[in-house]
């Protein structure tokens, strides 16, 4: 029998990109249901295409447009997406709605037994801790998509915990990597759009081209290896070929290659512990001239030391910190604030939260809702007059 697919955060990049895969493993899984936040247009074309059980457009204000597709049934409003996340029928849950919105369903989902193939880092990084507790309770696998977390999963099969020295999470540093750092005030959202190696969605574009997202993955993987945050490790690799590494404590190193195309992990979340065999494209070693690597530089990427020491400190400083920025990288995308004023925006919610060693499911909403009334505030007097 097929396996039934459930994509939250379909009209997204990964979503948009998971349903290009399940064309092409179309004998081995069907789209059972699609949930986006507000994309209305492209969801009626999946339903369309795919005619799954269920559809859902999160955000109800637009729910008028969603047309008559016989055989899927429509749904609006986020509770209606909590409850088609944990009570319907299906097998996985590729979890790719961007940002804290992903949270909640996710979790219903892990407590309705369902395999995550996880692209919503967000989900780990606010509340790692409850999370893991909650896959254990309910004999729930966490498969991740994201091509660096997907690298350091595959070099860990077979391999026992104990023999992991560190990981090392590859970054290609983005568009600005040798941008003298006198010119980021200048920085357009037009030139921070540009990743260099990824197609990817504007959120987290711009994560990339500030190194917060290498801070995101930090703090995931940290919670999806079971690792200490002094076990991680990230290394500017500006080819993206190495999409990330494992040492051993023999000394050894293992290290997943390939294209920068997130169809390969995506496939690999989906069917493992199987490979399948796929069209994507090969790297073509005899054409690369040079794999380099170097450190990151957090003196001009705050982002990332202050991902690190968050995620060091732990309780709820990662869940204010991802609530800051994403307030703050909207600011940026909207053209209220600069690309410098990101970091200063997480520090200020950072520095105004109390801080909480131990939040419940509970705490960590408000942890969420305080960072982001702190940084708003913070956007509304760094807001730059626009000419």
């Amino acid at each position: 029998m097929r396996k039934k697919v459930v994509i939250l955060g379909s009209t997204g990049s990964i979503g948009v990109s998971t349903l290009t895969v399940l064309r092409h493993l179309a004998q081995d899984f069907e789209v059972t249901g699609l949930i986006t936040y507000s994309n209305h247009k492209l969801l009626n074309e999946q339903i369309s295409e795919f005619k799954p059980a269920f559809a859902c457009l999160i955000d109800s204000t637009h729910h008028h447009h969603l047309k008559n597709h016989p055989g899927t049934t429509i749904y609006s409003g986020r509770e209606a997406a909590l409850k088609l996340c944990g009570e319907e029928p299906y097998d996985i849950l590729v979890s790719s709605l961007v940002g804290f919105a992903g949270f909640e369903p996710t979790v219903a989902a892990i407590r309705s037994g369902k395999t995550i193939a996880l692209a919503n880092k967000e989900t780990l990084i606010v509340a790692g801790h409850l999370i893991t507790d909650e896959c254990r309770k309910f004999n729930v696998p966490l498969v991740p998509i994201d091509s660096e977390h997907s690298a350091i999963f595959q070099c860990l099969v077979g391999e026992p915990h104990h023999s992991i020295e560190s990981v090392i999470l590859t970054a290609s540093g983005g568009p600005f990597l040798n941008l003298p750092v006198e010119e980021f005030q200048d920085i357009t959202v037009e030139r921070a759009l540009k990743h260099p190696n990824w197609t990817m969605g504007k959120k987290i574009t711009i994560d990339s081209a500030s190194l917060m997202n290498k801070g995101l993955e930090v703090i995931e993987a940290r919670w999806l290896f079971n690792i200490r945050p002094d076990q991680i490790q990230v290394v500017v690799h500006p080819q993206s070929i190495i999409h990330s590494m494992v040492q051993f404590t023999d000394g050894s190193v293992k290290a997943q290659l390939g294209v920068p195309d997130m169809k390969i992990p995506i496939q690999y979340a989906l069917t493992y512990p199987d490979r399948k065999p796929a069209p994507w494209n090969r790297p073509l070693f005899s054409e690369m001239k040079a794999l380099t690597f170097f450190d990151p530089d957090t003196n001009r990427f705050p982002c990332l030391r202050i991902a690190f020491e968050s995620m060091t400190a732990g309780g709820n400083r990662p869940c204010v910190m991802n609530a800051a920025n994403e307030v703050a990288v909207a600011a940026f995308l909207d053209g209220q604030i600069g690309f410098t004023q990101i970091p200063e925006i997480i520090q200020e919610a950072i520095d105004r939260v109390p801080f909480n060693g131990f939040p419940d499911f509970d705490a960590i909403f408000d942890a969420d809702h305080e960072a982001r009334r702190w940084a708003e505030q913070c956007v509304d007097k760094k807001k730059r007059v626009l000419i």
